[in-house]
This record gives structure tokens, C-alpha cells and sequence, in this order.
């Protein structure tokens, strides 16, 4: 019989997130920071990078492999640029470091680059972007992430995911938001296929020797994620481009690990050889005034939105997409409906509660 998801109010998945990262010994700021961050993924449409995230967290912070009182340190800085050691924590906490030094120096440079290294996946890109909004700022962030992805003419796991986020600050207009995986579709969507147990559609994953598939579980298998665009035709090259500069720009400059180097997500044994410390991020923030007038830029990126929106959608569409819309109005809904969660997230979320001995019931 098919189990049906439940839904969940936010307060309810709040409290257990943050409960679940206490138990470990996170400073109350830093467990309700992560379970924010955790549930801006599910209010905004994203649930493979919140409850299910931080269930995948679980046996890392089990097995000791997280840091769960982090230290940050500067270990090289500029005016306008830093680096930021993520002493192995889980990585939304050094992310949201890493932007906050970014956004300081770029209230006094005009701009501000920080390169993390030592830290762990960090969850929705768009969060740690969109921080610079409310500073009348651009923000920029990506991470590299477990090597899943083949290179293009390849058959091995050399790239993650790799995603990329740019917020932008308007004027009366909703932001411009793009927040994308430099693949077809995230890590975490393959797992919600496989969950579901249903076939996902071919050009987003290839098995063990490089042949088109349908089924999610050949991951599982030695199989590989696609760039974005899928093969070489469909502009598969260029989706691995984006996600090979997301990489060097996380990875190579930070002085993290790079390519297939990068630490899994879940608790696998580490790869043999280490061309640096733990997973990389960038982050990027740039003062408007810094280029020019704050409030003209934002009424011509109005218009710039406006124009977009006027023009004549295809058939079976009411206007043409705006990067930011679906995830706003998925916010706006689920913040009225609930979260809804996964039967099997929800019954992974209730045994990790009972190994802890915290609260988390079947709705």
C-alpha cells in the first residue's frame, strides 16, 4: 500500500531539527541557525536539503566526523577578500560566516569575496545568497560536493553537483533569485526518486559503463550523475564547464579538496588520497553603490523583470518564468499548508528521535 506524506507544521519541524543538532552538543545559536537553513530548503520547494539533509547528517554526527563546536579563523585576508578555515563543522555554519565577512567587506571595499575551506555541505545555496539582499547588495555563493557527476566523454564520478546561487535586490518587483545544481536536477531529487521508487526520465543519470538510464538507484551501483544538458548534443559540455568553475573556485582556491578528493555526504569511508581540507565554498557580495545610484539600479532590474513578464508565454503557460517565482510561491504556500514530508523521511526522522530520545511523532 502506498504511504501518504504527512504534513507538519513549521514550528514542529523547527524544534526537531534543532533538538536532533543539541543532542550532539551544538551551541543552541548554531542548532537553530542549521534547522532554519534547513527549513528555508522545505518552505521554498527544496525538501531534499532539509529534513532528509539532516537526516543524512545523522550518522556522520554519529560516527564523530563533525566538529560540533567549530572555531572559524581567518587565514588569509585583503580588503575586500578572505579565507575562512570551516574547522569541519557542518557547513551551513561556516557558510553563513563566510557571507556575513563577505557582505562586512563589501560595505567598505564595494565588494567582498570569501573562499571557506574544512567544511561540509552547507544545504540550499539560495539561503547564504540572498543574505546580501537586505544590505542592497548582489549576493553570489556555490559549493563543490560529493563527485557524482562525469565529465563530458567520461564514465567516472570527478564533480558533484556543484550548485550555483546569484540573489539580486529590486525595487517594488519580488528579487531575482537563480539558485540551480550545475546538473539536470540535485543529488537530493535523485533520493526522492529512489524513495518513491519511481523512474526518473533519461539524460540525468548513465550506469557504471556510461549507458543511458531511467533508474535512479544505479548510483547505488558505481552509476553517474549528468552535467547539465546531458550529453555532448544537448550542451552537456557546458554544464560541465559551470560545475568545473564552481569546483576550482570552492576547491582550488580555497585549499579544499577538489573533483573526486571532495568527502561524501553520507558517513562512506574517505577517499585514500586528500588534495586539501574537507569540502569548499565561495561566497561573493557587491554594494550596488558601488557600481552605481542604489535606487536606480533596482527600478531598471523592475523593468527589467516587467519586460520579462510581458512577454507572450508559450501554450499551456501563464507567463514566462522569473528566476525566484516558484520558489517564492512555494514558500508562500507551504508557510500556509505545512511540510510535507516523505514517508520514509518521516519514518527515518522518527528513529533517529527514539536513538536520541527526543519527540517526534506520525502525523
Amino acid at each position: 500500500m502506498t504511504m501518504i506524506p504527512q504534513t507538519y507544521p513549521y514550528k514542529y519541524l523547527h524544534e526537531y531539527a534543532t533538538a536532533v543538532l543539541l543532542k550532539f552538543g551544538f551551541s543552541d545559536e548554531h542548532a537553530k541557525l542549521c534547522a532554519t537553513v534547513f527549513m528555508a530548503a522545505e518552505l521554498r520547494g527544496i525538501p531534499s536539503h532539509g529534513i532528509m539533509r539532516l537526516n543524512d547528517f545523522y550518522p556522520l554526527l554519529a560516527s564523530g566526523r563533525m566538529n560540533v563546536n567549530p572555531e572559524f579563523r581567518i587565514e588569509h585576508k585583503t580588503p575586500s577578500t578572505a579565507l575562512l578555515d570551516g574547522d569541519n563543522t557542518i557547513g551551513i555554519l561556516p557558510a553563513h560566516r563566510g557571507m556575513q565577512i563577505a557582505i562586512e567587506k563589501a560595505e567598505h571595499a564595494g565588494t567582498g569575496w570569501v573562499a571557506v575551506s574544512n567544511s561540509s555541505n552547507f544545504g540550499i545555496t539560495g539561503y547564504f545568497a540572498m543574505m546580501a539582499l537586505e544590505h542592497d547588495m548582489i549576493g553570489f555563493a556555490c559549493t563543490n560536493t560529493t563527485p557524482l557527476v562525469t565529465p563530458t566523454f567520461g564514465i567516472a564520478s570527478m564533480l558533484g553537483t556543484n550548485p550555483i546561487a546569484v540573489a539580486v535586490p529590486t525595487g517594488k518587483q519580488p528579487p531575482f533569485v537563480a539558485d540551480f545544481a550545475t546538473t539536470p536536477v540535485t543529488r537530493g531529487k535523485v533520493s526522492i526518486y529512489e524513495k518513491e521508487g519511481e523512474k526518473m526520465g533519461f539524460g540525468f543519470v548513465e550506469d557504471a559503463e556510461g549507458n543511458p538510464s531511467d533508474d535512479p538507484t544505479v548510483l547505488n551501483r558505481g552509476g553517474h550523475m549528468l552535467p547539465l544538458g546531458g550529453d555532448r548534443e544537448h550542451g552537456g559540455h557546458k554544464g560541465y564547464c559551470l560545475g568545473a568553475i564552481v569546483d576550482i573556485l570552492s576547491g582550488v582556491l580555497s585549499g579544499a579538496n577538489f573533483g573526486q578528493f571532495v568527502p561524501p555526504m553520507l558517513a562512506l569511508p574517505l577517499y585514500d588520497e586528500q588534495q586539501g581540507k574537507g569540502c569548499g565554498h565561495f561566497f561573493g557580495a557587491m554594494r550596488i553603490d558601488a557600481f552605481s545610484d542604489s535606487e536606480t539600479f533596482k527600478g531598471r532590474m523592475d523593468k527589467w523583470i516587467e519586460t520579462m513578464r510581458n512577454t507572450k508565454p508559450a501554450k499551456g503557460h501563464d507567463s514566462v518564468l522569473i528566476p525566484g517565482d516558484p520558489e517564492r510561491e512555494c514558500e508562500e504556500r507551504i508557510a500556509r499548508e505545512g511540510i510535507r514530508l516523505l514517508p520514509q523521511v518521516m519514518e527515518e526522522s522518527c528513529a533517529i528521535a527514539e536513538k536520541l530520545g527526543i519527540n517526534f511523532k506520525k502525523i
